[in-house]
């Protein structure tokens, strides 16, 4: 095997990011016009407490194995980063029994919190099988990601990224393949259609471990030499590295996981104290938990891809101690935020009906929850890079400060304000979106401002800017909204494709030549430096 550049990997590895997402999306239409509103509901119970269950019994280590072991290769210590990497392994496995058994003996329970006394829909027992069902990739998929991170460390970046995308190309053959079967040819229940479609990122992990598996066999082979056994002390310092490095990672993911899964119980709730109908709550939920939050994540990955990209060099200039590139960052995160993930958000808020006809049809509810839905993935894309930036300068403490405070305010605010838009007669969902949106902006303006007073940092360079970019905001509204009054009567989802494509197109030229120097001014130079590179290369 090849191991891979750093320009070569970082382009690799982000484009199996984005050809990951955008199967992630895409799948759903088809999904969608399988199993429907109260199906998508159902999934969207087991998906979201997998994901809580996954990320306790993973996530952080592999970065952490990423990490060690690029450190480890490069001193030359190898049985350093064997011990790490089998002990790693032992320490997984621990974590992914204990999850699972947890997940799978306590489903009922959990199934119970869920739905409580809410009738009509989904039951207690629905939410359990498929709970059970998805338990098992429990399992397996942590150990796919101890293989990435190995990988990764050793520098062989395309197996590791063509891995994910075997991994969710099996995954929705399972979901599309086994939900048509189940209820379209032997005419299944809903709940054993979503028990098979959830067990489909089990199926997947299974095929990306025994492929990664294969791969890191070769690696070993190519391993020569013996070295001295290690000591307590050198075994114990490898488990404390583990253990530092992944601790951000495991807080910051389980607080964006319980972002999703407090809104989830909270609204199921708030709404049957309204008493909505059943199936009404469960179409409302379905569109928070899966159906909404799968468009959220064409901008939210825009953010990942930035991040990658922003984090070695806030933590390069950090260990210089260059304040004043620290600065230019993260004015750089804001500006990306305000020129780049808002104005898309925006742009899919007006054209809210005609997307959301274009993936899953007509839907009484989808639009209206969308159009204010999709807002929160702006906020939740400066809150991915802001967060990465913190962890670039090891600024820990204020990570979990921000995190803990952020999301107290969003668990506090989701019921009195479901209520208060309710009385208002405005919309009840809206009020758990709001607060989303002021749980991530206690999360932002807290860090923002201690790292003024820590860093001396000065955002003048970006809000000096914000007076004419909001008139182009609201130049940009306003042409949305002429585009949007000549295609209203456009419904049908074939011609609304490309006429939303070309719109789409069409605001995107205009809105990047009436911001032309800010622009280039966040994104040009990288680019213009990474096509150097790459012919130079050539």
């Amino acid at each position: 095997m090849r191991k891979s550049g750093f320009m070569e990997g970082a382009v690799i590895a982000t484009l199996a990011i984005f050809i990951s997402r955008f199967l992630g999306i895409i799948y759903v239409i088809p999904f969608y016009g399988i199993v429907g509103p109260q199906g998508g509901a159902l999934y969207g119970y087991a998906y979201n407490i997998y994901n809580l269950f996954l990320i306790i019994s993973s996530a952080g280590i592999p970065m952490a194995i990423s990490k060690l072991t690029s450190e480890y290769d490069a001193l030359k210590k190898s049985k350093e980063k064997e011990y790490m990497f089998k002990v790693t392994n032992k320490i997984i496995l621990v974590f992914s029994l204990v999850s699972f058994l947890i997940c799978f003996i306590f489903a009922p329970n959990i199934a119970h919190l869920i739905i409580g006394k809410i009738e009509g829909g989904n039951t207690p027992e629905d939410i359990t099988f498929v709970i059970r069902c998805v338990s098992l990739a429990i399992l397996i998929v942590p150990m796919l990601a101890i293989n990435r991170g190995y990988l990764q460390g050793h520098g062989y970046i395309r197996p590791a990224s063509f891995s994910q995308v075997i991994e969710q190309i099996v995954r929705i053959i399972v979901i599309i393949g086994g939900s048509f079967l189940c209820l379209k040819v032997f005419h299944l229940s809903l709940r054993t259609s979503i028990g098979v479609a959830v067990f489909g990122a089990c199926a997947g992990a299974i095929i990306a471990y025994l492929y990664l598996i294969n791969k890191i066999y070769k690696i070993k082979k190519q391993q020569k030499g013996s070295v001295k056994d290690l000591n307590k002390l050198e075994k114990k310092d490898i488990i404390t590295k583990i253990i530092s490095y992944s601790i951000p990672f495991i807080i910051i993911n389980i607080a964006n996981n319980l972002y999703s899964s407090t809104d989830m119980i909270l609204l199921l709730k708030g709404l049957n104290f309204l008493k909505y109908p059943a199936q009404d709550i469960e179409t409302i939920s379905s569109v928070f938990t899966t159906w909404g939050s799968k468009l959220n994540t064409i901008i939210t990955s825009i953010a990942t891809g930035i991040a990658i990209s922003l984090v070695p060099n806030l933590a390069k200039s950090q260990a210089i101690k260059d304040y004043d590139d620290i600065n230019q960052k993260f004015n750089k995160i804001l500006q990306i935020f305000f020129y780049v993930a808002l104005p898309l958000a925006i742009f899919m808020s007006v054209f809210s009906e005609e997307i959301w006809l274009i993936f899953y049809g007509p839907n009484p509810y989808g639009p209206k929850i969308f159009k204010y839905l999709i807002l929160t993935a702006g906020f939740d894309a400066l809150y991915i890079m802001l967060l990465n930036g913190l962890q670039g300068l090891n600024r820990t403490k204020l990570l979990y400060l921000s995190v803990i405070l952020g999301l107290a305010t969003n668990l506090i605010l989701d019921i009195p304000l479901i209520l208060l838009f309710n009385k208002l007669n405005l919309y009840p969902y809206y009020g758990a979106i709001t607060a989303t949106m002021v749980g991530y902006a206690i999360s932002l303006i807290i860090p923002l401002v201690i790292l003024k007073k820590k860093y001396h940092l000065n955002y003048k360079l970006t809000f000096k800017s914000l007076p004419k970019l909001f008139g182009i905001y609201i130049i940009m509204i306003f042409l949305s909204l002429i585009y949007r009054g000549i295609i209203k009567n456009v419904r049908n989802r074939i011609l609304l494709i490309p006429t939303i494509g070309f719109i789409g197109i069409i605001l995107i030229v205009i809105y990047y030549f009436l911001n032309k120097k800010e622009i280039e001014n966040i994104l040009g130079k990288k680019l213009k430096d990474i096509l150097k590179r790459k012919k130079r290369e050539e």
